[in-house]
């Protein structure tokens, strides 16, 4: 069998079982071991063995379990209920100040945690009821909460960036503090979209009926919550722009200054630790699984020449090399749609990166595009994956529908926000220039 028809049916087999529902990691694992014995040789799957050991083995896969600790550890201590409500203080009187204040703290929150559903869960049961009340449109609340959620995706301290910095073999410090800037900018996306629907269309966003406005004492009393978080960015975020720790030692700093935050705040209990350890064994088992699976398939992908032909088509195409770039956002939109995004780096990244080279992009600058995308695919309708974490915290009168409604503008923001960061890449590259 040619390495293209061998390109066709480890692809059409992949998709086939994903689009079934089929586990992510076992679908993976199985496709390689059924591959590597039907197309190659049954003594090639040692190669599948040292996979695993070559994976075992990575220290900078040591920050993944440190970090998710440190998200289940803030996520208990309520932290996240006195930002909110700090916010609705400060922003609750402005005409679309409630959607405002969402957008923030979840910037907030993405770089404490870098957790996807953390946000958007705790965001649908807090911001969304509330909003709901004050009369918004459950399009634009809902919307607001998907979207927002998924800076986690692209602000430090993300999982998914230390995993893509590793399977590209990049500098993860570097990568971690080029998501700010274009982080930031998306989140002022949102709220300048937020702005200009209150002004315009003004019934979607009523304003506040009993004319509440907090004291300025008020304001600034609440700003005490902030102390926690802000300490917390700075240890984690400071320590590896600084260049004073590792991002795997920043992640340990910022599980020491999570469990302060739980212990100033008395949540920090022998439960609350055991529920967290419980929850961060159970995500990162299934990260490993995942990455275990996919550096098995792409290994073996690769040994039967399925990557050299794939970049042979693309080289061949004799293309613009941002047509070719286009094209591989696009299917990184598609996939983000079915796979979660560590399955896709995985997959992804070993095929892609030879092309990204030959075409003299930045590997970073490229890392970052590919968030902004796989962040675009969490919130495509039907099948992005913050639209079934949302779903879970809607009320009965509210079905998935107005949810795919309220994310297509978001959706469009994404896109400005990724043809900004193209058209100007020191957005992402100037940050990582000066770290030391």
């Amino acid at each position: 069998m040619s390495s293209t028809e061998i390109l066709i049916v480890m692809f059409g087999g992949l998709s086939v079982f994903l689009l079934a529902g089929l586990p992510v990691a076992f679908v993976l694992g199985g496709l390689s071991v059924l591959f590597t014995v039907i197309f190659w040789d049954a003594n090639a799957l040692v190669v599948l063995v040292l996979q695993i050991f070559d994976t075992m083995h990575s220290e900078a896969l040591l920050g993944i379990p440190l970090y998710i600790f440190m998200a289940m550890l803030l996520q208990r201590s309520n932290v996240i209920q006195d930002l909110y409500r700090a916010m609705e203080l400060w922003f609750g009187h402005v005409r679309g100040g409630l959607a405002i204040g969402t957008v923030v703290i979840c910037l907030v929150m993405a770089a404490m945690t870098g957790v996807v559903g953390a946000a958007v869960t705790a965001m649908g049961i807090l911001a969304l009821p509330e909003m709901l009340k004050r009369g918004y449109d459950p399009r634009l609340a809902s919307g607001t909460i998907c979207a927002s959620g998924t800076l986690g995706i692209l602000i430090p301290p993300s999982v998914l960036t230390i995993v893509y910095s590793v399977t590209a073999q990049v500098s993860i410090g570097k990568m971690l503090i080029a998501g700010i800037i274009p982080g930031v900018l998306l989140g002022s996306l949102y709220i300048g979209y937020i702005l200009v629907i209150g002004y315009f269309r003004p019934e979607m966003i009523p304003a506040r009926e009993d004319g509440f406005r907090a004291s300025w004492r008020e304001k600034f009393l609440s700003l005490k919550t902030l102390i926690l978080p802000s300490m917390i960015i700075i240890m984690v975020l400071g320590s590896i722009f600084l260049g004073i720790a590792t991002p795997t030692e920043a992640a340990a700093v910022g599980v020491f200054g999570a469990g302060i935050a739980a212990l100033l705040r008395g949540n920090l209990k022998f439960d609350m630790l055991q529920e967290c350890a419980k929850g961060t064994l159970k995500t990162t088992g299934m990260i490993l699984w995942i990455t275990l699976g996919a550096k098995a398939y792409v290994a073996i992908f690769t040994s039967l020449g399925g990557a050299d032909t794939l970049f042979q088509l693309l080289e061949g195409l004799d293309a613009n090399p941002y047509v070719v770039l286009a094209l591989m956002m696009l299917i990184l939109v598609f996939l983000g749609t079915v796979l979660d995004e560590i399955g896709i780096i995985l997959l992804t990244v070993p095929v892609f990166l030879p092309v990204v080279q030959f075409y003299g992009f930045d590997q970073i600058w490229f890392g970052v595009l590919f968030a902004l995308t796989i962040q675009m695919g969490y919130i495509s309708p039907p099948f992005g994956y913050t639209l079934f974490y949302i779903k879970g915290t809607l009320p009965k009168n509210i079905n998935m529908s107005v949810v795919y409604r309220g994310i297509l503008p978001f959706f469009l923001l994404q896109i400005v926000g990724l043809l900004i960061c193209v058209a100007l890449p020191d957005l992402i590259s100037w940050l990582p220039e000066h770290m030391k």
